[in-house]
């Protein structure tokens, strides 16, 4: 129940909230994979169950699609969908141009196709996630696994000309064995500290051979929804240049909250 959540998840929750307004009757909408986007399935699947809200999702990861069907939304592929209305996600770190570190659920690669596929992207998170400069989150990269040592290797050498602040690179493992993406990848977490331009960075990683593609979200989030502990929600639209705030009321909520797991 929302009552009983930390200072974190409440700004997770009050975000997520405030962004299924953006939802309307029939659409199709990208969700997003991680925590502060099961909450915004969640929030969906009340307002489909008690609202009678109708729209198809196309989920960016199988734990997102099972999620969604738990709560009763319908599942769709892109494929089946072909385009989006939007797509609402969460982001491991943004600046003031909305640009975005993803991939710390390691689900980037269907996340970006996901979200580039929308005619809108709305990022919630907490406001522990906005940042000045990007890059103290390491940055995920996903990369085949044939040879990835040899990926690894050349990313590493990559970065010596980078404006980045470090360059260690390691495998992204899951207990003893390496991590292993949905499409059967793996994925290398870039450990740079800083990243002086972003927008550089993205497009020389992506031509290095083995590399599926980087964590990088350069000019694709059009809206940041931006949740407080005390239940403030920053609304930030980058097209517009607004910036709305609201507080919403936490009340106690049945059991639709109660069980979520991270």
């Amino acid at each position: 129940m929302t009552g009983e959540l930390s200072p974190i998840d409440k700004a997770k929750f009050v975000a997520a909230k405030r962004a299924v307004d953006f939802v309307e009757d029939g659409m199709r909408v990208g969700l997003g994979t991680g925590s502060t986007a099961a909450w915004m399935v969640r929030c969906l699947g009340e307002m489909v169950r008690d609202d009678g809200l109708k729209i198809r999702g196309v989920p960016t990861s199988t734990r997102t699609a099972a999620l969604a069907r738990e709560v009763g939304i319908e599942v769709i592929s892109l494929d089946e969908a072909r385009w989006l209305d939007l797509t609402i996600d969460g982001a491991d770190e943004f600046d003031g141009d909305l640009n975005l570190i993803k991939g710390g659920g390691g689900a980037l690669l269907q996340e970006k196709i996901v979200a580039t596929a929308s005619d809108q992207m709305i990022v919630i998170a907490d406001v522990g996630k906005e940042v000045e400069t990007l890059g103290a989150f390491p940055l995920p990269i996903e990369v085949i696994p044939f040879g990835w040592q040899t990926t690894k290797a050349l990313v590493e050498e990559m970065l010596i000309s980078m404006d980045v602040l470090g360059r260690n690179v390691t495998l992204r493992m899951n207990g003893d064995a390496p991590f292993v993406t949905d499409e059967g990848n793996h994925i290398l977490d870039l450990h740079l500290n800083r990243i002086g331009n972003a927008r550089q960075l993205s497009m020389v990683l992506n031509q290095v051979p083995g590399v599926v593609e980087n964590g990088l979200f350069i000019d694709i989030c059009d809206v940041v929804v931006v949740g407080y502990g005390d239940g403030r929600v920053e609304t930030r639209d980058i097209n517009e240049g607004t910036v709305q705030t609201d507080r919403l009321d936490f009340v106690e909520s049945e059991n639709l909250f109660a069980d979520l797991d991270d």
